[in-house]
């Protein structure tokens, strides 16, 4: 979480005394992001181009890992989540900036053929996609990957998806963006589906930085998401990992709400089923195990 106003007179100063030799960096990318927003018409558009010059300068530094470990770890660390909060290989899951499939990779490798989609507003990032798939050997699990313009799913069928999941994408997206996802993200959602996504965190003003990084308030991302008939959760678990932003977890109206542990859940289901049998069960059951696979922006 992020209380400082990052955009603020008083804390650039006090990050470019801390830090003398990003202030060269920063003007760099402060010049170019200007000349970017100066050619292009709206902020996907914008967003696209920031991409396409991130990505000439390498895709594991595009989505925002410092190095391969860290590109490794970041993907890991999604998947997991996801997987210990119920994915199956039959779920179909939808990815919102898969990017050149940091986490993807893993979810392609655990899901059924075919159950993979990834959809990203840069093409250039969706080149790198297939050289992930190709250097993993992922072809045969036949994975759909899709360049789009908005956050509409206009090419996506009705009630398809069981998770969908958006990592450190409206980190980089202004409130009208976040909008349009919550407005039509519901439609491609299974009734008992759920969307997971990550986002920079403030208690403070809200505030974006170069027009890259966006910070909000909880509240104002779940108020959106209730405006849209959406439910939102904020995810108190994903607190307790190395991830610089917070996770909210969407569901539709009637779904099961999301449970922030959901061994411990299974665990008390057990517990309230022993007693109405009429015995205490003196020993929790061991924790369901996953099946291990070796495994954007990064934060």
């Amino acid at each position: 979480m992020h209380n400082n106003n990052r955009a603020s007179i008083v804390h650039q100063l006090g990050y470019a005394i801390r830090h003398p030799g990003r202030i060269s960096p920063h003007l760099r990318r402060l010049t170019r992001n200007a000349w970017l927003r100066l050619r292009t018409r709206d902020h996907v558009d914008y967003y696209r181009a920031v991409m396409r010059s991130d990505v000439a300068r390498g895709s594991e530094a595009a989505v925002g890992s410092k190095s391969h470990a860290r590109w490794l770890a970041m993907g890991r660390l999604q998947f997991d989540y996801l997987v210990r909060h119920g994915l199956k290989p039959d779920h179909r899951l939808l990815e919102i900036g898969c990017g050149n499939l940091r986490a993807g990779r893993l979810f392609i490798d655990y899901l059924d053929a075919g159950n993979y989609y990834g959809v990203d507003i840069s093409p250039d990032i969706l080149i790198a996609a297939q050289d992930t798939l190709s250097d993993h050997d992922l072809r045969d699990k036949l994975p759909h990957l899709m360049p789009v313009r908005d956050l509409r799913f206009a090419a996506l069928p009705d009630e398809t998806f069981d998770v969908v999941h958006a990592h450190s994408v409206f980190s980089h997206s202004p409130l009208h963006v976040i909008e349009e996802c919550f407005r039509h993200v519901g439609r491609i959602m299974k009734p008992d589906g759920w969307f997971d996504f990550t986002f920079d965190r403030t208690e403070g003003q809200e505030h974006q930085v170069l027009r890259e990084d966006f910070y909000y308030r909880t509240a104002t991302l779940t108020a959106l998401a209730e405006k849209h008939g959406l439910r939102a959760a904020f995810m108190d678990d994903w607190e307790k990992l190395p991830s610089k932003q917070s996770k909210i977890r969407i569901t539709l109206p009637g779904a099961a709400r999301p449970a922030d542990d959901p061994g411990q859940e299974r665990q008390e289901r057990r517990r309230r089923a022993a007693g109405q049998a009429g015995h205490v069960e003196h020993r929790d059951a061991p924790a369901e195990r996953h099946r291990a696979v070796t495994h954007d922006r990064d934060l």
